[in-house]
């Protein structure tokens, strides 16, 4: 059957959609055509995603075979291709495109010779994660992620796509692809292998997400006190265990329960010799439940990856369960589901690692709750998470528990929640509705957290221009000022009367006896003892310079607060401080008789002053 409009891409898809279903074209069309609104727009693309929702569901039931042999890669590959370029008049596009691109690389590899200049980095891993052939973008991307969250979650798979392509312009390739459902895949068969804590037996639905500090791994330390102690630490999807090393095996488990609600918190930290903060490389847990702090440690030769990847997975647990508990989700299906995209969350930033082994990702990008507790708008995300969820509107033709169950990592879970999910799959799949709610909540943090990147950026730069250390010197000069202020402030509010009524008698007779020549002088008379004292107590010597810290900046507006204050307004106040710093510096050092010439001036003039005003008397 030759179909109308389609692509080629797009229509070898549904062709192979068919084939997998066991069904015909013909019979696909008509089944979609029957649902099918001019209401709802696009109709290749609408045929597409029809079309690509009924093999995706067949293709879950075994999952793991499919990705070893890569007929689902290839597959699920090709769908994001036909629905990025659904139609004939998209393929025309997009072949015009690479064109293009094809001259445009000719061009410069005529004119520029830059090999020398391609990072070692791109130049070892580029052959392995691009080729010739179409790519793909982040839309398509996220819109397989709300079919098969194997992939990618809807929640962050922007974020997912995002660390995914930073090597590759933002662009995914099928090598790529491959390469990182492959490494998925021998993630979860490797964390099949690990054996169970010590002294510990886990419950049905806990299940082992990362393992450190074996003999094959490098070591993890826990301080106690002055006394460290090398051992093994397992993180589960409810807890985090610590076995120390003994002579033959490992002693019983330290258990640190992550989904009690109480007050818990775990934090980056630095370790030493006799408590001395000398190596950024540790995270230090506290919670309400435990009589003294857990310190452990991982060390590295270099840089803090390890200490970070394993401080993001503890939060990531922590906030699932701080997430259940907010939003009240006691439906088993839900929880369940929850753990399974927070656990697939796991597997693809191990995979991601291991892939890009070379330049790490930033862990948060791949975990759901981590991202949206430190981007700005992200309580919004996950409120509107919550409700998706409770609604039962995620839109997915197989979910995260059933990709688990096929991969063999949930072997025990609930009949009922069996039964649900194979009634789901034995409904009709229609056209993929993602939570609009949810799409432009995810919208508007990304936006935000750019903004703030770049204000952020901004920042840095005015650093480097000195403007800081403008605000610093302003500030530590200002400093005496700060008692004098609240004087005057305690006289104009009567908060002391008779200082008050003393200060308005004083000033009523002096302009009642026109005394304000002989004050002024009066005032400058004071001004030279005080200059005079100065110079008998060496004051000057002592004032060889200002020591200026960078601890009084701190302020009590947030980050966010305080970095768009620093881009609006440090700009426009940088001369204007620069003018003042000099003229009170001058100020400073009369005061404190460091300018002798400036000093015999200042005398000079307030003698002619006096002289003045007694020839006037």
């Amino acid at each position: 059957m030759k179909l109308k409009y389609l692509s080629s891409i797009a229509e070898d898809v549904i062709k192979r959609c068919s084939q997998k279903l066991d069904t015909s074209v013909e019979k696909l069309v008509v089944d979609f055509e029957g649902g099918w609104h001019p209401e709802m727009g696009n109709y290749c693309r609408k045929l597409v995603e029809f079309c690509s929702g009924k093999a995706v569901s067949e293709l879950c039931h075994n999952i793991e075979g499919n990705i070893n042999d890569g007929s689902f890669s290839r597959l699920t590959y090709d769908m994001m291709l036909a629905w990025e370029r659904p139609s004939y008049y998209d393929e025309e596009d997009t072949t015009e495109n690479v064109a293009k691109e094809k001259e445009e690389r000719k061009i410069t590899l005529n004119t520029t010779q830059e090999q020398d200049d391609i990072p070692l980095f791109y130049s070892d891993i580029m052959p392995l994660l691009v080729n010739n052939e179409p790519n793909v973008g982040e839309d398509a991307f996220v819109w397989l992620g709300s079919l098969v969250p194997l992939v990618a979650d809807v929640a962050n798979g922007r974020f997912t796509f995002e660390s995914l392509t930073a090597p590759t312009g933002n662009r995914l390739h099928f090598p790529a692809y491959d390469m990182f459902l492959k490494e998925m895949d021998k993630c979860i068969r490797h964390l099949q292998k690990h054996a169970t804590p010590n002294g510990v037996e886990l419950a049905e639905d806990e299940y082992i997400l990362h393992v450190d500090g074996t003999a094959s791994t490098q070591r993890v330390v826990r301080h106690i006190g002055s006394t460290s102690w090398p051992g093994r630490l397992t993180l589960t999807n409810y807890s985090l265990y610590f076995e120390a090393s003994g002579v033959i095996r490992y002693e019983d488990a330290l258990k640190i329960d992550l989904s009690k609600n109480i007050e818990q918190s775990v934090e980056p930290a630095a370790t030493g010799p006799w408590g001395a903060q000398l190596y950024d490389k540790a995270i230090i847990y506290d919670s309400t439940d435990l009589s003294e702090t857990v310190v452990l440690e991982f060390p590295e030769l270099t840089s803090s990856t390890r200490r970070d990847h394993w401080l993001a997975l503890v939060r990531e647990i922590m906030f699932l369960h701080q997430f259940l508990s907010k939003y009240q989700i006691k439906c088993p299906i839900q929880t369940w589901e929850l753990h399974a995209r927070t656990i697939l969350g796991i597997v693809r930033l191990q995979a991601a690692r291991e892939m890009l082994r070379i330049s790490p990702p930033v862990p948060t990008k791949f975990l759901i709750f981590s991202l949206y507790d430190e981007i700005p708008k992200g309580d919004y995300v996950l409120e509107e998470l919550a409700d998706s969820l409770k609604k039962g509107n995620n839109g997915q033709s197989c979910s995260a528990s059933s990709i688990l169950r096929s991969m063999n990592i949930s072997k025990t879970v609930d009949s009922c929640i069996i039964t649900d999910e194979a009634s789901q799959a034995d409904g009709s799949v229609n056209v993929v509705d993602d939570s609009p709610l949810l799409e432009a909540a995810i919208k508007q943090s990304r936006e935000e957290e750019k903004e703030i990147l770049i204000a952020k950026a901004t920042t840095e730069e005015l650093k480097d221009e000195g403007v800081i250390d403008s605000v610093l010197v302003i500030t530590e000069l200002l400093k005496p000022l700060k008692h004098v202020v609240p004087w005057f402030q305690e006289i104009f509010t009567w908060e002391r009367p008779i200082i008050t009524l003393a200060v308005l008698a004083a000033s009523l007779m002096i302009i009642y006896m026109e005394w304000v020549g002989k004050t002024f002088a009066a005032f400058l008379i004071w001004a030279i003892i005080k200059m005079l004292d100065a110079r008998k107590k060496k004051i000057r010597e002592k004032c060889y310079e200002i020591v200026i810290s960078r601890s009084s900046m701190a302020s009590d507006q947030s980050t966010m607060e305080s970095i768009v204050s620093a881009q609006h307004g440090l700009y426009t106040i940088h001369d204007m401080m620069q003018i003042a710093n000099i003229a009170m510096l001058k100020i400073w050092s009369i005061l404190i008789s460091k300018a002798d010439k400036v000093l015999v001036r200042f005398f000079s003039a307030v003698i002619m002053i006096l002289v003045k005003i007694d020839s006037n008397i």
